[in-house]
C-alpha cells in the first residue's frame, strides 16, 4: 500500500509539474532560437518583464519592512490587546481566503477613477488604478501574509527573554533588534523574501483587474502571456512563461540552499 501511494505521488508530481514545464520548454523552442528570441526581445515583452521586475522589487521591500514590523507587534507589543491581536492575526490571512480577482476589484472600488479617493489623487496628478501604484498595491495585498507567517512563529519560538535582558542593560530598541532579534529571525525573513518574490512573479488575477492590461504601459509578464495566448501567439507566450518558470525554479533552489546552510550553522 505504501508503494502505491508513493507511486501515485510521483505520478501527480509528473502530471502537474514536470509535463507542463517540458511543454513550456518545447513550445518556446517550436520555431527555434530565432522564434524564442523574437518573442522575448519584442518591445511589449521587454516592457512587461521590466514592469514585473519593478513591481517585485517594490513589493518585496515593502513586504519585508511592514511584514516584519507586524509580526513583531503581534508577538511582542504589550500595548495591543489580545482581542486586537486576534483580529489582526485573522486579517493577515484574508488574502489566503479571498480570490486575488476580488482583491483587485476591492482596490478598484476604493481607489478607482470613479471613486472619491481616486478622483482626489488623480486631481493631484497621482494615478493609482490602471497605473503602477495600483499594481503594487494589488501584488502587496496578495503577498503580505507570506512574510508575517514566516517570521511570526520564529518570534514565538525564541521568546523575549534575551530582548528583555538587553533592554534591562540599557540597550536601545534598534540596537536590541539588530543585535538580538535579527540574528534569530533572519532565516525566516529570507524564506519570506523568496516566497514573496516567487508569488509576485506569478501574480495574475489582481494585477489584471487593477492594471487594465494596457500594452507597453501597465502590462506585466503574466498578463502578457495571457494576451499572447488569447491572440494565438503561443511561441511568444511560452518564451515569456519559460523565463518566469526558470526564475521561480532558481528561487526554489536558492531556498533549499539556504535551508541546508541554516542546518550547517
Amino acid at each position: 500500500m505504501r508503494k502505491l501511494w508513493i507511486t501515485l505521488t510521483y505520478v501527480v508530481f509528473i502530471l502537474l509539474l514536470i509535463i507542463p514545464l517540458v511543454e513550456i520548454v518545447r513550445g518556446s523552442w517550436a520555431e527555434g532560437w530565432s522564434g524564442f528570441t523574437e518573442g522575448l526581445l519584442r518591445q511589449q515583452s521587454l516592457h512587461a518583464l521590466k514592469m514585473t521586475a519593478l513591481i517585485v522589487v517594490i513589493v518585496t521591500a515593502l513586504n519585508t519592512l511592514f511584514g516584519v514590523m507586524l509580526a513583531l507587534y503581534l508577538v511582542r507589543a504589550k500595548w495591543i490587546g489580545p482581542r486586537i491581536k486576534r483580529l489582526l492575526n485573522s486579517l493577515v490571512d484574508l488574502p489566503f481566503a479571498v480570490s486575488p480577482v476580488i482583491g483587485g476589484l476591492m482596490i478598484v472600488l476604493i481607489l478607482g477613477p470613479s471613486t472619491i479617493i481616486g478622483t482626489f489623487f488623480e486631481a493631484s496628478g497621482f494615478k493609482i488604478v490602471y497605473a503602477l501604484p495600483g499594481m503594487v498595491l494589488a501584488t502587496l495585498f496578495v503577498t503580505f501574509p507570506l512574510m508575517v507567517r514566516e517570521v511570526l512563529p520564529v518570534l514565538q519560538e525564541i521568546g523575549a527573554q534575551q530582548e528583555e535582558a538587553a533592554s534591562t542593560l540599557g540597550a536601545y530598541s534598534w540596537y536590541t533588534f539588530w543585535q538580538v532579534t535579527w540574528p534569530s529571525i533572519r532565516w525566516g525573513v529570507i524564506y519570506g523574501v523568496v516566497l514573496t518574490v516567487a508569488r509576485s512573479l506569478g501574480e495574475f488575477g489582481a494585477v489584471l483587474v487593477v492594471s487594465g492590461n494596457i500594452m507597453n504601459k501597465t502590462q506585466t509578464a503574466t498578463t502578457l502571456v495571457y494576451q499572447d495566448v488569447e491572440n494565438f501567439n503561443v511561441v511568444a507566450a511560452n518564451g515569456v512563461a519559460l523565463v518566469l518558470a526558470a526564475f521561480s525554479v532558481g528561487l526554489l533552489l536558492l531556498m533549499e540552499w539556504a535551508k541546508k546552510r541554516k542546518e550547517v550553522h
